[in-house]
Formats: structure tokens, sequence, C-alpha cells
């Protein structure tokens, strides 16, 4: 018999199957993928690193849905803010990825490449090489939490009679729709207005959203 015309087996598809079972269950196992594309688990060693190397094909494949060219607006500001959004709009899509992939340091050659252009624009806007790094990874945790948020029933405090809370129930009813996202900008309006502090300039209005 002939080799098939499509693999049985390869990176994409094992990539793709990881995500569903992240997507599913918060979680994955070699074995699961196996047993969904009708192989063994030792075929799978083939194609990828074992489990770390399909935690690091899972991020570069959620990280690929940022959009790269929001580094390259101006100002730098404006870069840094439009960046932020499509980073949490890529997670948000997977949100169960996220405690996966913080169980292991970032490898993957796109998500590295990211980081990199993202450094160099701060480091062109001004930003002593010491504030670059606590400023993106606060961005990411603003970004990975947000992400989690949009996940999360939009009820996260159930009031009971037994406990008369009636400022927190006055608070809640005045949110309205859009918790997650109103929460999103107030940390990213004050994250970036610490960041413009830091290079000495006026703290400003953020901008919309497209």
């Amino acid at each position: 018999m002939g080799r098939p015309r499509t693999p049985l087996l390869d990176r994409e598809r094992i990539t793709t199957t990881a995500l569903q079972l992240v997507d599913e269950q918060g979680d994955f196992s070699v074995p699961q993928i196996a047993k969904r594309l009708g192989t063994q688990a030792g075929s799978l060693y083939h194609h990828v690193d074992g489990r770390d190397g399909i935690v690091e094909l899972l991020r570069e494949r959620v990280a690929a849905a940022i959009d790269p060219a929001t580094l390259d607006l101006a100002p730098w500001d404006t870069a840094l803010e439009s960046w932020a959004r499509s980073y949490r709009a890529a997670f948000a899509a997977h949100p169960r990825t996220i405690p996966l992939l913080m169980t292991s340091p970032v490898r993957a050659p796109r998500v590295l490449e990211q980081y990199e252009r993202a450094v160099t624009l701060l480091l062109a806007a001004g930003f002593a090489p010491a504030d670059v790094m606590p400023l993106l990874i606060a961005l990411e945790n603003l970004v990975l939490g947000s992400a989690l948020d949009l996940a999360a029933p939009e009820t996260m405090w159930e009031l009971t009679a037994e406990l008369p809370t009636p400022r927190l129930a006055e608070a809640l009813a005045a949110v309205g729709d859009g918790r997650a996202d109103r929460a999103f900008e107030v940390g990213l309006a004050g994250l970036m207005n610490h960041a413009r502090a830091t290079l000495g300039q006026r703290p400003g209005p953020l901008r919309a959203s497209p």
C-alpha cells in the first residue's frame, strides 16, 4: 500500500487535538491525544518533544491570534494598548489554556519574538531597561487575568439573606453588563498612566478600542 496523501500525524493535528482537550476539560494527556487521533502514544513522540513540547505548541497556537502589527503603531502608548487588547482577545478565546501555560517557561519562538518587539518598542520610547520587564509583566498579568475573567460567570457574587450586604448589592446592580470589559479598561488605564508617568509624561485618557 502507498503512503496516505495526508499524514496521520503531524504537529498541527497534535496541537489542534490538545487544544480541543484543554478547551473541554482544562488539561490534556499524551494518551488522550493519541486516542483521539487513532494512534499509539509512542507515535506522538516522533513529532513532539513530550508533554512540554505540546504545551509550547499550544502557547504558540493561541498566541498566533495576537496581532503583531499592533506593535508597529505610533506613538508607543497606542501600540502597547492595542497589543494588550489583541493579546487579551487571543487568550479569551481559550481561557483554560492559561493555567496550563503558566506552569512552564516561555520557549515558543513566535511568543518570544513578540516580546522582543515589545521590549524594543519601550526602549525606543525612552524607558530605562530596568523599567521594561516590570511593565510588560504587569501588562501580562492584567491581560491574562482579564481573559480568565471573561470566561467566568457574569455574576461572581451570590448574595444571601443570611448575611445582609446592602452596599455590595447596590454596587453590583450598578455595574450592568460588561463587567469584565469595564474592569479591564480600568486596569489598563491605570497601567498606561503609570507608564506615562514613568517617562515623565502627563497621564492621559485611555484611547477607545477600535
